[in-house]
């Protein structure tokens, strides 16, 4: 509240300024101007006090008389030339307050006040989100469901405006900030004694990498759950200590290589750590054999690194693929590269790409030259849900789901 106030004060003080000038010369020019009588003749000017106060009510409302007695006509004059100065200075103040009200920066400033303050008035303990993407999404709406009480801090200012839009069963304070800095974990709450842990979940590992350090730093005896995508920043993060690393592409690999040898055992854990209100998942059984995995970024190593544990061998179709059983460069989209990389004998194929459209595309073209192949689908985006359901793959993997 003190910033605010002293950024009105910073703001308003030209303004202030003005008036003050336009009030004294007003009020000394009435105490220096003779008055009149009754009868007309030539009485002293006004007291200090008269013309104070007739000055206060003329500035605003352009006066309700002339008091004690009738002016002169000096004094008229002069009060016309007091009434044009007063409105002049108080349509300046009006316009600079109202431009003021308007200005982002004192709007963030009032914002974040009043989310500290609800931060503070929290009694029950809470967790810092930081990242309100789908992952971050996902969580909110799952705590909310389960009544436990968070905050959230995400860069995107849309994001934080869509969380007040939500039916969520309580007010969540939520800061459009970047969690990366750590004063904007501490106004979250970082060192409140009922904050029970800090979830850094968004779509940049780096600054989830930031987040894990700052929280390692700054309140050591509160866990820590970091959103990973890469081998070096898992380890990373690892090596400081941070409490609970996942990374969505190892943690589904894993999840396909155990429906692969152990299936009832993958439906177990998919019934446990379902999300709630979760529809029970349908069996998946994929079989041995030979597959085709198209896309060899993050998510295809870690795919082709545990399908190679079950003993499965793989082509891969990747621009720049190198150590593959066999390999071709393509994006698995065109029949014809698909043909060349031996799908008519491929048991299963896996459309990883970063790219929604080309995996779909993957996936109907595969499933169009042999109609029995095991498909798994990589979807990268929540809003293209519509188009997976309808394509309907035998296992589709959306990451932000595995990590909520």
């Amino acid at each position: 509240m003190n910033s605010a106030f002293f950024l009105v004060l910073r703001r308003m003080r030209a303004p202030i300024i003005v008036l003050i000038v336009i009030y004294a010369i007003s009020v000394v020019g009435l105490t220096l101007v003779p008055g009149v009588d009754a009868e007309g003749k030539m009485t002293a000017p006004m007291s200090f006090f008269h013309a104070f106060y007739f000055i206060s009510y003329t500035a605003t409302t352009i006066g309700f008389g002339e008091i004690p007695v009738a002016f002169s006509d000096a004094q008229r004059l002069w009060v016309t030339v007091c009434i044009y100065l007063t409105v002049v200075g108080w349509s300046y103040s009006v316009i600079t307050l109202i431009a003021l009200l308007q200005d982002k920066g004192f709007q963030n400033t009032l914002t974040t006040n009043r989310f500290v303050r609800r931060v503070r008035q929290l009694k029950a303990p809470f967790y810092i989100v930081c990242g309100c993407g789908e992952t971050g999404n996902l969580i909110a709406r799952t705590f909310d469901r389960l009544n436990q009480a968070f905050v959230v801090v995400e860069k995107d200012e849309l994001r934080v405006e869509e969380i007040d839009l939500l039916d969520f069963n309580t007010d969540t304070p939520a800061l459009a900030a970047d969690a990366r800095l750590p004063d904007n974990l501490l106004l979250a709450g970082l060192k409140h004694p009922k904050c029970r842990g800090v979830l850094a979940v968004t779509n940049d590992e780096q600054s989830n990498l930031a987040i894990a350090i700052a929280v390692r730093l700054l309140n050591p005896d509160i866990p820590v759950i970091a959103r990973a995508r890469t081998e070096a920043v898992t380890a990373n993060m690892a090596s400081f200590g941070t409490d609970h690393i996942i990374n969505p592409f190892e943690r589904f690999a894993e999840h396909l290589a155990l429906a692969v040898s152990a299936p009832e055992r993958f439906r177990l854990i998919e019934l446990l750590t379902s999300l709630p209100e979760s529809p029970i998942p349908e069996p998946h059984r994929p079989p041995r054999g030979h597959w085709i995995l198209c896309g060899y970024g993050s998510f295809g190593h870690a795919v082709a690194h545990h399908l190679r544990d079950t003993g499965i061998t793989l082509t891969i179709i990747d621009p720049a693929a190198k150590d593959a059983d066999k390999q071709f460069i393509g994006d698995g989209t065109e029949a014809a590269t698909l043909r060349q990389a031996g799908i008519e004998e491929a048991a299963g194929i896996v459309a990883g790409s970063d790219n929604d459209v080309n995996n779909l595309a993957i996936a109907v073209t595969a499933s169009e030259i042999k109609p029995e192949l095991f498909v798994v689908a990589r979807q990268n985006h929540a809003a293209n849900s519509a188009l997976f359901a309808a394509y309907d793959a035998d296992f589709t993997v959306l990451p932000s789901r595995i990590v909520a």
